[in-house]
């Protein structure tokens, strides 16, 4: 029987991944992962999976908890990153992957510990995706967070050319005392609002609707926005941590915040009432801020009032419920870490609702 010409077997390289490309990826990325770790991650060397530890004894990084809760969060960043991609920018993304994950995270006055990426491609290609990594580092070292992990999956099968998928997962921990529970909530306590960068990472499907039927260009410069909308929508989500956190810390006693909400999809009424408990409402007067100028920019466009608060931020991307004997001494600590809150509404007795008026 005649043996196989070389030429005839095929290769996991012909199906469309490259072993080799993902290794000198894994390698590449290396240093950037590096760059957030703190003294609790436990380096090693080629690992299957990383490890961070809870409780550390040096007494210069000393961290020991009581009644220690691990909290979870993931979540991704929606079709952002396809206006990255058209863009051909993705230096900001990988702040929102990080962003939408440790926000969600210190609604409960957890403390970030971790991150873990999840990149899913057609084909690897480090040029673009460096930059994303770059981001992920940026934002996990604003968040004080590691980048202790993450998976790269070049999968020709599922993603068309030049799509990218981004995940992110990310752990904390609280101590059960003092984790902020909505359940505190009650009429008579005042709500703060700190201000967002813009869009953050939600509603981007109509933000690409609106593009796609006005025929608007990313790379054009409009009077209304005072620099071109691709810089506009690709502006990263903030993060809340380090504010959160010291005011927290502030704090060693007395339990001040009833409850947080990181405003994403759904807006400020949606993400407000996911934190009252059913005999209370709460009352936002939208004219105590002004929102940032992409929100007018695309109400121009045909987008309705109605429409832009169900689906945006609208200006605050961080909601505290306080009570009203702490909300001088909150904003003001806030503002020391350098934030700029605003008292946006109040809580009454009520049905579990959120009214914008």
């Amino acid at each position: 029987m005649a043996k196989k010409s070389k030429k005839s077997q095929l290769t996991y390289k012909d199906s469309g991944v490259d072993i080799e490309a993902n290794a000198q990826w894994v390698r590449r990325i290396g240093s950037l992962m590096k760059s957030t770790y703190g003294p609790r991650v436990i380096s090693r060397q080629n690992a299957f999976a990383g490890m961070f530890r809870l409780d550390f004894d040096e007494q210069l990084f000393r961290r020991n908890y009581r009644q220690p809760v691990l909290v979870g969060c993931a979540d991704g960043v929606g079709t952002k990153v396809l206006l990255a991609a058209e863009m051909g920018d993705f230096s900001t993304v990988g702040i929102d992957l990080v962003a939408m994950n440790v926000n969600d995270l210190i609604t409960c006055g957890a403390e970030p510990l971790f991150f873990l990426d999840y990149l899913g491609v057609n084909a690897i290609k480090p040029d673009g995706m460096v930059a994303i990594m770059e981001g992920i580092a940026a934002g996990c070292k604003s968040a004080n967070c590691s980048l202790l992990g993450g998976e790269t999956a070049e999968l020709p099968a599922v993603y068309e050319p030049g799509v990218i998928e981004l995940a992110g997962f990310s752990v904390g921990v609280v101590e059960l005392p003092r984790a902020v529970e909505p359940d505190r909530v009650t009429p008579g306590d005042v709500i703060i609002g700190l201000p967002s960068s813009g869009i953050h990472s939600n509603g981007y499907s109509l933000v690409r609707k609106v593009i796609k039927s006005k025929r608007l260009k990313l790379t054009s410069e409009y009077d209304d926005l005072g620099e071109t909308l691709g810089e506009a929508v690709l502006r990263p989500t903030r993060i809340y941590v380090n504010a959160v956190q010291s005011l927290l810390r502030g704090y060693k006693r007395k339990r001040v915040v009833s409850a947080m909400a990181h405003i994403t999809g759904g807006g400020l009424g949606e993400n407000i009432e996911r934190v009252l408990p059913k005999d209370c409402s709460a009352t936002i007067q939208t004219k105590k801020w002004t929102p940032p100028p992409i929100f007018a920019f695309l109400r121009k466009q045909g987008v309705s009032k109605q429409e832009m608060f169900k689906v945006f931020n609208m200006g605050i991307g961080y909601v505290l419920i306080v009570r009203k004997t702490f909300a001088d001494g909150v904003t003001r600590r806030l503002k020391r870490a350098g934030e700029s809150p605003t008292i946006v509404g109040k809580i009454t007795k009520g049905n579990g609702r959120a009214k914008l008026t």
